[in-house]
This record gives structure tokens, C-alpha cells and sequence, in this order.
């Protein structure tokens, strides 16, 4: 795709607007919307918006910024406007002088490729992103009231999302996805939509693509699409197990038939890295403080820093698979998080688990869920961080994370969320009234 092509398109296609797209540090999608009359100088890279506007962005003295679209990401917008056709694009944020902007999600992540591709590898990445649809109320404000009570891979009239998730696939696809799969998930009202993997970029971009379509078709529905990883007490929260893998001179990395388990030696280091280094990036792929409401024993997801060849109790998972398709499932991050950072730290903490030679312990095929903590003692399983506050304690003490972030994004980050969690312990919460009020 070049400018001349994306110029002819939006003229055959009688585009009107264009949407430049850019994520924040906390990973919401943001964008500038333009007229046909400014697409040359859009794809020019000459549009400027104000920074300060964005948390975390700027200072107010130095806030101008640019767009430099990414061509690659061009595409039509499948809903039809009064005003006209409506296309996007995929934009880095660059200062003034046209140097990258070091807040600027999408580029950290450029940089972590770039390491790899530096190391001899091609990264590729595909996520299972969950998320729930509720109830909207009278005043068109969004519940957490579900309006099903399906369950793993039930289908209609029990799952009552089915028209909606169908339709999502089909915007999807036309957005160019490969969507391989759509189900109903463990809880009720709870979604899962899977896409093909694909490098990490591309990977990131569509993960960001994704929350926006689902979000948008399931209003029409009136229905919310959230992605908040535990919206309801009792019931599985919302996971974004990634697979991972490396490839080097077109060969799988990670797969050598006479290794023990088929995984080579790069695998192995890769699997160190992120155990070693879980903790300290836990803050980037489980930014909420809802995301440790999700990480409790009981609801299948990972509490502590393990990994399996076989069952899905622990962090990281390997996959049957083996030969091209040999991989690492680490399923700990959940969809709230910025899909551009989270991709960024966890090859990070692999990659120095490469440089490292960091070798895992060996793996756990037994049920950590159903161990006591003197076995789990015994066979060196430590628990992940338990709250937002041990993470971000964690990663603020990481070199590693600070080096793979930036200065700019790793303090910004760690301001923000410190301040989300002074703001939730000094509120007074409903569990607290029903607990307390009548009895002191």
C-alpha cells in the first residue's frame, strides 16, 4: 500500500474522512479525524495535535506532536455514515523535529523488535481476548448484568450473544482478520473471539482494532462490551493468554525434535525470562487494580510463577504442538492492559532470558491449585504479586523494564497507577459496609 494507492481508494470509494489512530500510555485508543481535504497532508505525515490534551503525553510547553501514519494499516471503516465513507489509519506519534516520541506506546514496541530482530529473530504473537456483554439500563448506562446464563462453548437460545459475536466476526474480517474462532466462554455473558497470530506490531495494532469493533457492534445490540478483567464476584474474569514464539533464518526457534520435550535451548531461556522477570512487568499486562480480582485461586487463572508442558494451572503453558507451531502460552495478562506495552515487556523479559542463558526449573505437571504451600515451597513455586501496589513496588525496582519502556513511559506509569491505587484504598467500599456497618 502506498500514498498514491490509499489516495486512489479514498477517491474510488468516495472516502470523506479519515480517522489517525494512536494509543495512550494506558493503551485507549485515540484519534484525530480529518476532511478529504487534508488526506495529502495526512499521509505526509504533517498533521499536528496537542499532546498536553493526552494523560501522560506532554507538557503544556512542549506539546505539539505529529502523525506519521503507518500505510500498511489502512482500511475502511464497515459502517456507514451520513456525512460519507469514514477510513482509519495506524499512526506513530513524532515530535516536532520528526525524531519518535518517547511516550509513544507503538514506537517501545518497534524498539523490542528491533532488539530481536538484532538477536536473529522474528517475533510473533496471537492473543485469546475475552470480554464480557451487559445489560444497558433504562439511561443507556452500562451494568454488569449479563442477559444469559450460558457457559464454555454453549450456543443459542442458551448463549444469547451469539447473534452479536457473529456479526463482530464479520466486521472483523472485513477489517482484514483471520478470525479462527468464536465462542461462548466459562461465564455467563463472557466472549471469546480468537484472530490469527501474526508479528508483534501488527499483532498489537490489532488487539487495539478489536476493542474498538467490539465495543461498536455490541451498542447496536445495546448491549456493553466490556474488557475490565473481573466485572463480577464469583465467576472466571477475563483473561488475554498470548502465544508466543520466535523464528530464526525461517525455522522455528523453539522447537528441536531431539531436545527434551522437543524445546530448544531458546525456548527454554525464553521460558526463564519470563519467569524471572513476571514480576516486575505484572504492573504493564495487568495495569487495573480490578486485575487482581482476577488473579485469585479458583477461576483458572495463573497465581503463581510456574510452567507446564501439559495442564493450564501455571503461568506459562507450552502447547501439544510442536515443529513450526511449538510455542509459550503465557496466560497471566488480561485485556485491559495496552497491547503495544504488554507485547513490549514480555519479549523483553524473554529476550533476556536468551541473553542470560536464565534456565527455568523444570516443569510442573501436577495441579498447583491443589498443592499445600509446603509443596509448592519444596518445588520452588513463588506466587505472583497479589495487588496493583506489589507490581508496580516491583516493576520500579526492574532496570529491565525501566530500559524496555523509557524513562518517559516508565514513570509516567508508575505515577498514574500509584495514584489509582492511593484513590481505591481510600475509598469506602459496599463489601465494607455489609461487613462491618451493623457489628461496630
Amino acid at each position: 500500500m502506498t500514498r498514491e494507492d490509499i489516495l486512489r481508494i479514498c477517491d474510488e470509494e468516495n472516502i470523506q474522512f479519515m480517522r489517525l489512530q494512536f494509543t495512550d500510555i494506558m493503551g485507549a485508543n485515540k484519534n484525530v479525524e480529518i476532511p478529504r481535504s487534508q488526506f495529502e497532508k495526512a499521509l505526509d505525515g504533517e498533521i499536528m495535535f496537542d499532546g498536553s490534551s493526552i494523560d501522560g503525553f506532554a507538557r503544556i510547553e512542549e506539546s505539539d506532536m505529529l502523525l506519521k501514519p503507518d500505510y500498511s494499516t489502512f482500511r475502511i471503516l464497515p459502517w456507514s455514515y451520513a456525512q460519507g465513507k469514514v477510513a482509519r489509519l495506524i499512526c506513530d506519534v513524532m515530535n516536532p523535529d520528526g525524531t519518535p516520541f518517547e511516550g509513544d506506546p507503538r514506537q517501545v514496541l518497534k524498539r523490542v523488535v528491533k532488539r530481536a530482530e538484532d538477536m536473529g529473530f522474528t517475533f510473533y504473537a496471537g492473543p485469546e481476548v475475552e470480554f464480557f456483554l451487559f445489560l444497558i439500563d433504562e439511561q443507556g448506562e452500562a451494568t454488569n448484568r449479563t442477559h444469559d446464563a450460558a457457559g464454555y462453548f454453549d450456543l443459542a437460545p442458551i448463549d444469547r450473544g451469539e447473534e452479536a459475536r457473529q456479526e463482530m466476526v464479520n466486521v472483523l474480517n472485513s477489517m482484514g482478520f483471520e478470525v479462527e474462532a468464536a465462542h461462548h466462554e466459562v461465564a455467563a455473558g463472557q466472549h471469546e473471539i480468537d484472530f490469527k497470530y501474526a508479528d508483534a506490531v501488527t499483532t498489537a495494532d490489532n488487539v487495539a482494532t478489536f476493542k474498538y469493533i467490539i465495543r461498536t457492534v455490541a451498542q447496536k445490540y445495546r448491549l456493553h462490551a466490556t474488557f475490565m478483567p473481573k466485572p463480577v464476584y464469583g465467576i472466571n474474569g477475563s483473561g488475554m493468554h498470548t502465544h508466543m514464539s520466535l523464528f530464526r533464518n525461517g525455522q522455528n526457534a523453539f522447537y528441536d525434535p531431539d531436545a527434551e520435550y522437543q524445546l530448544s535451548d531458546i525456548a527454554k531461556y525464553f521460558i526463564g525470562g519470563i519467569l524471572a522477570n513476571v514480576r516486575s512487568f505484572l504492573a504493564i499486562t495487568n495495569p487495573l487494580v480490578n486485575s487482581y480480582k482476577r488473579l485469585v485461586p479458583g477461576y483458572e487463572a495463573p497465581v503463581n510463577i510456574a510452567w507446564s508442558e501439559r495442564n493450564r494451572s501455571p503461568l506459562v503453558r507450552v502447547p501439544a504442538k510442536r515443529g513450526a507451531s511449538t510455542r509459550i502460552e503465557l496466560r497471566v495478562p488480561d485485556p485491559s492492559c495496552n497491547p503495544y506495552l504488554a507485547l513490549a515487556v514480555m519479549l523483553a523479559a524473554g529476550l533476556d532470558g536468551i541473553e542470560r542463558r536464565i534456565t527455568p526449573p523444570p516443569p510442573v505437571n501436577k495441579n498447583i491449585f491443589t498443592m499445600s504451600e509446603r509443596e509448592k515451597k519444596r518445588l520452588r513455586i513463588h506466587p505472583l504479586p497479589s495487588n496493583l501496589l506489589q507490581a508496580i513496588e516491583h516493576m520500579q525496582k526492574s532496570k529491565l523494564m525501566r530500559e524496555t519502556l523509557g524513562d518517559h513511559i516508565f514513570f509516567h506509569f508508575i505515577e498514574a497507577k500509584k495514584q489509582e491505587w492511593h484513590e481505591y484504598i481510600s475509598q469506602v467500599h459496599p463489601w465494607e459496609i455489609n461487613r462491618y456497618l451493623k457489628y461496630y
